[in-house]
């Protein structure tokens, strides 16, 4: 493959993770083609745990699964913080994109859709329950930064436009800093390791990669693209079992879990999609043989 403009990065981890990050694997070839580098990151304490059916289908469908060193990366275990070591490991490409394995391709794409130079892509969270808006005076404080004067809708509950929150379940960044600047994924880590330490700060954690998104990417000298709900639609809450609208094309849908896929009737398409790329719509069968429905 030559040099590609963008690579697809995201989480392969046992038991679940690792299954997921194969249909979302086999949803990205499907929709995005050959053109476009895809690597599975998994713990490096974890990697011989998993199904050798997982190396089989990411060598199947073009892509490979690396280790990750996350051990000892945050002051206490944080394994949901997975996302952002993952996004710092090295790429060659002009664009990465961190995608949560729980997600599935739906629609033909272009990376044109989701890189912008100078730009991080994401879309606005989908909900804000856990926190009032006066959390981000001390965010942003803790770096000398104003909270910007911006506001935004909420992709879902959202009465009243507030400071810019993203979801990190898709974020597209430029790999090249300009200027001497660090990599967007370096200044995102040693934010959320500086907020992390604010022990005045409720909720940190499991939010400490959203909360610090924004400021990650003012810091690191960007600003934000700001992606339609149809590159990234998020399923679940006030809206589960719902069908996807036909009024517009939904590339992306953010499932959160099989039971999601189910209601919506999308289970079946994600299976097809799988079975299209590797043959089975059970992933360990790759190496289990046909007689058990595990996966």
């Amino acid at each position: 493959m030559a040099r590609p403009r963008l690579t697809f990065a995201y989480i392969v981890e046992p038991p679940e993770y690792q299954i997921f990050a194969c249909t979302l694997l086999a949803s990205l070839r499907k929709c995005w083609g050959p053109d476009v580098a895809a690597v599975g990151y998994c713990p490096a304490h974890r990697f011989d745990e998993l199904h050798p059916a997982v190396h089989k289908a990411h060598a199947m469908m073009g892509a490979e699964v690396r280790p990750m060193v996350t051990e000892g990366m945050w002051d206490t275990e944080y394994p949901h913080g997975n996302k952002i070591i993952a996004a710092m490991q090295p790429r060659d490409s002009d664009f990465s994109a961190f995608v949560d394995s729980d997600v599935l391709f739906l629609e033909p794409n272009d990376p044109a859709n989701l890189c912008r130079d100078g730009h991080v892509s994401c879309s606005m969270a989908a909900s804000m329950t856990w926190a009032d808006q006066d959390i981000w005076d001390p965010i942003w404080g803790a770096f000398g930064l104003p909270v910007p004067d911006e506001r935004m809708h909420l992709m879902r509950r959202s009465p009243d436009p507030v400071v810019p929150y993203f979801s990190a379940g898709l974020v597209v960044f430029p790999e090249n800093a300009e200027g001497g600047a660090q990599r967007f994924p370096d200044v995102w880590y040693d934010s959320a390791r500086t907020v992390d330490r604010i022990e005045t700060l409720d909720n940190r954690r499991p939010y400490l990669d959203q909360m610090t998104l924004p400021v990650s990417i003012r810091r690191a000298g960007l600003d934000w693209n700001v992606l339609p709900e149809e590159q990234h639609y998020i399923m679940g809450g006030r809206i589960r079992g719902e069908p996807l609208p036909d009024d517009r094309t939904i590339h992306t849908v953010h499932y959160r879990h099989n039971g999601v896929l189910k209601e919506s009737g999308l289970l079946k398409t994600a299976r097809g999609i799988l079975h299209e790329q590797t043959g089975v719509s059970y992933v360990r069968r790759l190496t289990e043989g046909n007689l058990r429905k595990t996966g």
